[in-house]
């Protein structure tokens, strides 16, 4: 556990941060989510590890939130309560997962054989169309969309479907 401390504190503690804006509420935040961490390491499902504890990092920031709403309308005397979470916030975790999933997506072309490799960069992450790749590679575009779809099959075949459908 000392070892995901470490490398994930200031991770953790940015993230409820993000949501908290006060640095005692966040560092109290991150310490429940290192808790509830620890807690559910036996439910972890392989996912994406930081993904999974920003998850649950800017939870317990919510809940912490909701709190100190509650707390300081009590103090106040009123009896409504209305807690506003600023769009960004949510933005945070949206922005880790999808960063995440490039990476891994990333990571997962490296492997692709080379020929297969060059179209998919070329048309998915470059977004050139067919005409663009056949003019770089001087061949036909019918060439480019044989490649295209013998690249496409070759993954349907050695990825699981998971991997390729994220």
């Amino acid at each position: 556990m000392r070892v995901l401390i470490d490398k994930y504190s200031q991770h953790v503690y940015h993230v409820a941060y993000s949501v908290l804006r006060n640095d005692q509420d966040a560092q109290d935040a991150a310490q429940e989510a290192f808790i509830q961490i620890y807690k559910s390491l036996p439910d972890y499902r392989s996912e994406g590890f930081k993904t999974w504890i920003t998850r649950i990092a800017f939870h317990k920031a919510i809940d912490a939130k909701r709190k100190l709403g509650r707390r300081s309308a009590e103090d106040l005397g009123g009896d409504e309560m209305v807690v506003n979470l600023p769009a960004r916030d949510e933005d945070v975790l949206a922005r880790v997962i999808r960063e995440e999933r490039q990476e891994k997506l990333r990571e997962r072309i490296n492997q692709l054989p080379a020929q297969h490799r060059e179209i998919i960069t070329a048309y998915y992450l470059s977004e050139k169309n067919y005409e663009q790749i056949a003019q770089e590679a001087q061949v036909a575009v019918k060439t480019v969309e044989s490649r295209l779809y013998r690249a496409r099959q070759w993954i349907r075949s050695h990825w699981k479907e998971e991997e390729w459908r994220e």
